[in-house]
This record gives C-alpha cells, structure tokens and sequence, in this order.
C-alpha cells in the first residue's frame, strides 16, 4: 500500500506570525484525518524553528522548500540540511519547477542535494515536470523522463524508501489551465515506468507520485481517484487551512 501524502508548499509567503497561526490551524483540523494520509508543511526557512514547536506531538510533518549542495562552509545565504534536521524537519522539497527556472537549478546538482539529504535522514519530495513549450511540442514523456532518470538512477532501491516524486506540469501552475485527471494519470503511470525499468515493478509500485499542478479540493478526488496519483503537492491552496485539508479529506 503505497503511502499518501498531501505536501503544503508555503513558497514566500507568510511573516512567521502568520505562519504560526496557519501551522496551529492545520494541526487542530488534521486531528479528524482519517489515518494512512500523511499531511506535509513546507514553510519558509525563517519560519521552520517556530512551526516545528506547533507541530509536535501533531499528525504534520516539517518540510523546508530546499537545501544547500554542500554540508557546511562559507556559502552565504545557504541553508545546510544538519540544520534543517537540527530543528526537526523530515523532508526536504528539492528541483520545485521554481528553483530550475528562476534559479538554474540543474539534474546535476539535485544529485548532490538529493545524496546530502538523504544521508542526513531527511527524505526527498523530488519534482519534475514539463514547460509549456515542452507540453505543446510533444516532448512531455521525454522531459519527464529524462529528469526522473537523471537524478534517481544515481541511487539505490533503498534510497527510493526515502524518495517521494512530484509531477508538476508547469504550464498548469498559476496560468489558469489545468491538467485534466487522465493527463496527469498518464504522466504518473510514465514515471513510474521509469521507476521500474530500474529498479524493478515491486520498487515503482511503492513509490508516492504526488500531483503539483494547481490541486485543490474541487477536482483533488478526481485527480486522486486515479491510480497512479497518490497525493499532491500543494501551492497556493495550502495557505488556507480548510483548503489544504479538503484536499486532504479527498481521498
């Protein structure tokens, strides 16, 4: 039974009031979630020491949105994952469509980031996702694929444990379109594929592939009726409490 997972991407939003408050909101609505549905907060940085004290005790895991591609050293502005585990974080977003595009963030150095997070014990959420020149050219399946296998066939069976992938189509996030449910399920059954081919069909059938594309809770049961959909990756309904856990409550 693969896990489910619902991730709340806060981006840069939010002062850590307000995060606080959301945090505390979150955690009191997920008290009534039914069990094998694993909530997931990814505030900023500034906000992850104050958020991580509402959550304990709590149903919510900590995510940060990113980490640095080395372990410690004179790299301004970088933030180590010691120290996001330090403060109690489980997870790390890593290759959002946000940091490759604004940020150069290449396969290559998700590798690095990717190995470092790991052997710190923080498990993955990796994105991948086409552009929409990429959609309209046809070239999905291979952009796709090409991301998945650039980074994960760099690590083992066990390492993919700790892994959990997010398809975002891009060309869908804060433009107004929208994948329909079996776009975004023929782009799941792809990448776990991809999954299989190398690691094998038990290992891909394990793997949590959650949606990235404007999910929210009025078309999140179509999407997660699907079956290679087990989750999303939540942006902007996150920052609303009864939003982020209607999606949530759609399984």
């Amino acid at each position: 039974m693969r896990k489910l997972i619902v991730a709340g991407n806060w981006k840069m939003n939010t002062t850590v009031p307000e995060g606080v408050e959301l945090a505390k909101a979150i955690v009191e609505k997920a008290k009534g979630l039914p069990a094998g549905v694993e909530l997931v907060v990814a505030p900023p940085f500034t906000h992850l020491a104050s958020v991580a004290d509402v959550l304990k005790g709590s149903k919510v895991c900590l995510s940060a949105q990113n980490c640095a591609d080395h372990e410690k050293g004179a790299y301004t502005g970088e933030v180590a994952v010691s120290m996001l585990t330090s403060i109690g974080c489980q997870y790390t977003i890593l290759g959002h469509s946000e940091r490759r595009q604004y940020y150069g963030e290449t396969d290559e150095k998700l590798v690095v980031k990717t190995k470092l997070a790991l052997e710190a014990g923080l498990k993955v959420i990796l994105c991948v996702g086409e552009n929409l020149d990429e959609r309209e050219a046809g070239k999905h399946f291979d952009v796709v694929t090409a991301q998945t296998k650039n980074v994960l066939y760099h690590f083992t069976a066990d390492d993919l444990k700790n892994v959990v992938i997010a398809y975002e189509p891009v060309w869908a996030i804060g433009t107004g379109k929208t994948a329909t449910a079996a776009q975004a399920e023929e782009i799941h059954a792809c990448i776990r594929s991809v999954i299989a081919e190398k690691f094998g069909a038990a290992v891909a059938e394990d793997m949590t592939i959650l949606y990235g594309g404007s999910c929210k809770p009025s078309n999140a049961k179509e999407l997660f009726a699907e079956k290679d959909i087990d989750g999303g990756l939540i942006g902007g309904a996150a920052l609303k409490a009864d939003d982020f856990l209607g999606i949530a409550e759609s399984f």
